[in-house]
């Protein structure tokens, strides 16, 4: 038969007109006991089978309802989803995970040459929850991504921001941590009294201010976006940022500080007595990221975030490692 010819089920026409014959086919009459009104005598099913049409509508609720049956034996319930990552783990009885152990406090080496950190105590939290043992896979942080769609890891745990371009190729967990930019003051700032909720409110709130950054930094870069926005907003730039957080603490003329979540904790945890205001101008949040084909994995992941979250171990892996 000439390829042309041949009936495509794909054909959105077809589809329409085998949806309406398999309508009609269950509104005809059903078998009596007797047999005399039985749809499928030989001469229906002759007729019924010279139709493609009622062919490939039947076909269509064949295989409809055995993936509905199969649905419901292994996975429980309708259209569940396969996961090869989490059945893989399942069967391993264990949780791939791959870091870069080069970034502290989220991950380090320690002195006897083990892999420490924020990170690592969180993947060893997670894989506790899911009664399996954690493996942890030292990779550079550009490798990270390579090694997880090729099947080197199930998961990377390891401060990774999230990017929205690699959303096609993994899987991403709610946010964990947020390490973006915040405007930090003094324990005694006016500024702490006053509320924002939206990062625009910023701009008109550091109106004639004085900010300390650190120089070249994306707190610097916000910085020069507020000025654009209010002109007479000051930048003090300085080498490092714990140099931008001494002056803020010793220089009357700083106003504020604009600098990243993870050195105003660590910061704090060195008894700086500052504080932030308002939510994060940017947002850098660190998340987990796992294959494309594993949403089960993925499902599991975000529950065990909430789960640590809604019983405290977050904030203390928070007041350990950063504080």
């Amino acid at each position: 038969m000439d390829p042309e010819q041949r009936i495509k089920i794909h054909d959105p026409q077809i589809l329409k007109l085998a949806a309406q014959q398999l309508f009609e086919s269950v509104q005809a009459p059903r078998n009596n006991i007797n047999g005399n009104n039985s749809l499928f005598t030989r001469n229906t099913l002759l007729q019924f089978t010279a139709n493609p049409i009622r062919v490939i509508a039947c076909a269509i609720l064949a295989v409809f309802g055995a993936a509905i049956i199969a649905s419901f034996v292994v996975g429980g319930g309708i259209f569940t989803p396969t996961d090869p990552t989490w059945r893989a783990m399942q069967q391993r009885g264990s949780w791939r995970v791959g870091m870069d152990p080069s970034f502290p406090p989220f991950e380090l080496l320690d002195e006897h040459g083990q892999m420490a950190g924020y990170d690592v105590e969180l993947a060893r939290a997670m894989a506790a929850r899911w009664n399996l043992r954690l493996e942890l896979v030292p990779i550079g942080f550009d490798s990270l991504l390579d090694a997880l769609q090729t099947g080197q890891i199930d998961s990377i745990v390891s401060a990774l921001p999230y990017d929205p371009r690699a959303t096609q190729n993994v899987r991403y967990s709610p946010p964990y941590f947020e390490a973006g930019i915040r405007l930090v003051v003094r324990a005694d700032s006016p500024l702490l009294s006053q509320s924002i909720v939206e990062v625009e409110q910023f701009s008109a709130l550091l109106a004639n201010q004085r900010l300390a950054v650190e120089w070249g930094s994306a707190g610097d870069m916000v910085g020069r976006r507020l000025q654009q926005a209010a002109a007479t907003i000051e930048l003090q730039p300085f080498s490092t940022p714990e140099e931008a957080v001494s002056a803020l603490l010793t220089d009357a003329s700083i106003d504020a500080l604009l600098v990243d979540n993870i050195t105003l904790l660590t910061m704090q945890g060195q008894g700086a007595a500052i504080s932030a205001v308002g939510p994060a101008l940017e947002a850098n949040p660190y998340v987990i990221a796992s294959p494309i084909t594993a949403p089960v994995l993925q499902q599991e992941i975000a529950d065990a975030l909430q789960a640590l979250s809604a019983d405290g171990t977050l904030q203390g892996l928070t007041i350990q490692w950063l504080r």
